[in-house]
Parts: structure tokens; C-alpha cells; sequence
């Protein structure tokens, strides 16, 4: 096991209706004005903006909404939002929605103290260190940036996709009930729960040894994620079945299952690239192409941990690694597609992938070799793409 510090100083506060406690919350950080962000209609149809913009009102907090933000989200919002709140002098950013309303959030708060572009510290040109305070109220469960101090933003000059990792914007509080998800389209649903695996993945899989806690720990969240999916697909108003799952996309991408050790994140990279150049792509829909993909890349090159995740959480009893993870692919391909996901380019939508184009934007904005757990070069990541077909 690594040395390592894990800190989550995120309040969240996790039931029915507590959507209305956001003005108490807001009040007792000392905030006086806040930045609403939200999505591209939803919340406003749903009457959860109304809900928390009562709730703020009543706390004597004035609002400066910022709706808008839409999936995959582009740098465009983030520009008005940091010029906007900086306009309007706002003490912290509340974002109502799911990844892509609170990453835009996060852009703006990190880009409203700074005299430069924000996108200095996606691309690695500047730390970050400093930010507006960002709390959410969650609605779609997968993302995890309810509790992470990640971002995920596009930059449309050039179509680039980057994340940002920093201790700063994590949330100072987050708001989740379980009800609000009920009303999210299957395949949303669907798409949410490969995210909080895929994040989970990104972690398991590591060259670091001796992590047995953790490997225990992501493999139970692993399980209890594919135990209550489809109960969730069969019933979208069970609510006890969304508890779990809401929780599940928390506890996968807060940081908890990566303590120790050395994570991975090729799989997201290169979905990253998919996203940013087909526009249309739900990312947890190309996490359901590239993560099997990548997985029959490593029975070939590195199968332990795949057969082991095989064997301890899909039931696979194949004593040769190889061939238990293989298995182990097989069947996670099957329960993608149980949810109704995709699981080739095709299924995608995409007949004739830009591979090349694909490998080389990848390696130019993640650099030569990536990787943790085996480290990959253009040739190796061009395979695992032409494996997704």
C-alpha cells in the first residue's frame, strides 16, 4: 500500500426532501448571494429550481441564476458564469443537477479568483489552489462530483476534453435525495451506473500490491451497484433501490476506493476523446464500449486483476487468468447490455470511428505512455479502439 492522505470535508446531507434545507445550508456558510447553476430545462420543468430558490429566499439569499449547462459540458457557460459572478460579486456557486451542471460549477469557481484563463489549470499550466465555495443539489447519480473535487470540461477551440483534479472543489455541502432520480430516462439511469463503475475501475485496477481493504471495499460497491441496477431499470420509482444506487455513485468517486494506490483513468481518457469528437455520445454510454475493450487488451498483456475482479465479484471460477478474464469481459459486456447500453462503436452510433484521430488527440493531451495500471503507448491505446468495433 502508498502512503496517502484522503480528506472528503463534503457535508452531505442524504434523504427526502432535503432539496429544501438549501437555504439553512447556504445561511449557516454565511453566504448573502449565490449563483444558481443548472441545466438545459429539467429542474425548471420539475419545479426543483422553484423548491431551492424558496428555500434560499427564505434564508434571506439573493440568486444569480445560470442555466444552460448541457451534457458534456464546453467551456462557452463557464466563460459567461465566471464573468457573471465576478458582475455580481457572489459569495459560492450551488449547482442543481447531475456531472455536467456541477462541473460547469466548478470551472467558474476556480476561474473566478484567478486573473487568467481557467483553462490554465485543466491543462496542467497552473495549480490549483483557490476557489468560490460550490455545493449541489444532486439529481442524476454517476458523475460522483458531488463529493469528488473533480471537473470535466471541453474547451471548443479544438474540441478538447480535460479534467481537472483538486482538493479545493470539493463540495462544502451536497444535497441528495433519492426521489429526484426517480423521473430520469432509463438509458440516463443506465448511463449512470457504468460511470460510478467505470470510476470504481480506475481504481481497482493498479499495479500497487498489498491493497486488500480497498480491493474489498470496490469489489462490495461493484456488487451491491450490480445488485440493485436492475431493480432500479425494472422499478424507477424504487426508491430504496435508488438510495442505494445514489450512494453507490458517492462512495465510488469521493476517493475512498483509491487510497494506496496508483490509479488508472486510461479508460476515461479515451472515452473523453469519443465525447469530445462526437458530440452525441452520453459519456457513460462510451465507458460501456471502451471499458470492455480495454479489459480484453489486459487478459492478453495483464489479466491478475481482471480475473481476479472476475472471480470475486462476477462469479467467474476459471482457475487460468487469462481465460477467467475473458469471462470476466463476456459478462460484463452482458450486464451492459442488460441495462440497455451500448457496447461496440456501432451500437454507438458511430459506423466508422476516426481511430486515428481518436489515438493521436489522446496521446497529444495525455502524452506519450498513460496509464497506472500498464502503462500504453499509440499502438496499444489504437488496438483497444479497433477492439471496441
Amino acid at each position: 500500500m502508498e502512503n496517502f492522505t484522503f480528506c472528503t470535508p463534503t457535508r452531505y446531507i442524504f434523504g427526502r426532501g432535503v432539496e429544501h434545507l438549501a437555504g439553512k445550508e447556504a445561511a449557516a456558510e454565511g453566504w448573502k448571494k449565490v449563483m444558481l447553476v443548472y441545466g438545459q430545462g429539467s429542474a425548471v420543468r420539475s419545479g426543483l429550481i422553484d423548491t431551492v430558490s424558496a428555500s434560499l429566499r427564505e434564508a434571506g439569499i439573493e440568486i444569480v441564476p445560470l442555466g444552460g449547462a448541457q451534457p458534456n459540458p464546453t467551456d462557452t457557460l463557464v466563460y459567461e458564469g465566471i464573468e457573471l459572478g465576478r458582475r455580481e460579486h457572489i459569495d459560492a456557486l450551488i449547482a442543481v443537477g447531475g456531472g455536467s451542471a456541477i462541473d460547469t460549477a466548478k470551472a467558474i469557481a476556480i476561474g473566478m479568483p484567478y486573473d487568467g484563463d481557467f483553462w490554465d489549470f485543466f491543462c496542467g499550466k497552473v495549480p490549483a489552489e483557490k476557489s468560490v465555495p460550490v455545493a449541489t443539489v444532486l439529481t442524476i447519480p454517476a458523475a460522483g462530483s458531488e463529493g469528488s473535487g473533480n471537473s470535466v470540461i471541453t474547451r471548443t477551440d479544438g474540441m478538447i476534453k480535460l479534467s481537472l483534479r483538486t482538493q479545493c472543489l470539493r463540495p462544502v455541502f451536497s444535497l441528495m435525495d433519492p426521489a429526484l432520480t426517480e423521473t430520469l430516462p432509463p438509458f440516463q439511469t443506465a448511463c449512470g451506473i457504468c460511470d460510478m463503475m467505470a470510476h470504481i475501475f480506475e481504481r481497482y485496477f493498479t499495479p500497487t500490491t498489498d491493497v486488500e481493504i480497498t480491493d474489498r471495499v470496490a469489489e462490495g460497491v461493484l456488487m451491491a451497484i450490480m445488485t440493485e441496477a436492475p431493480k432500479v431499470m425494472a422499478d424507477p420509482k424504487d426508491y430504496q433501490a435508488r438510495a442505494n444506487i445514489m450512494w453507490s455513485g458517492t462512495l465510488a468517486h469521493n476517493g475512498i476506493c483509491g487510497t494506496g494506490r496508483v490509479e488508472d483513468w486510461v479508460s476515461h481518457f479515451m472515452e473523453h476523446e469519443i465525447s469530445a469528437l462526437y458530440t452525441h455520445v452520453a459519456h457513460g454510454a462510451g465507458l460501456a464500449v471502451v471499458i470492455p475493450a480495454w479489459m480484453t487488451f489486459m487478459a492478453e498483456h495483464k489479466p491478475e486483476k481482471v480475473a481476479q475482479l472476475g472471480r470475486r465479484v462476477l462469479g467467474v471460477t476459471e482457475p487460468d487468468d487469462r481465460k477467467a478474464a475473458l469471462l470476466a469481459v463476456q459478462l460484463l459486456r452482458a450486464f451492459f447490455r442488460s441495462l440497455g447500453l451500448p457496447v461496440t462503436f456501432a451500437q454507438l452510433g458511430i459506423e466508422k470511428p476516426d481511430i486515428a484521430t481518436l489515438v493521436r488527440k489522446l496521446h497529444q493531451n495525455k502524452g506519450t505512455e498513460i496509464g497506472g495500471y500498464y502503462r500504453l503507448r499509440a499502438a496499444d491505446t489504437e488496438q483497444i479502439y479497433n477492439l471496441a468495433l
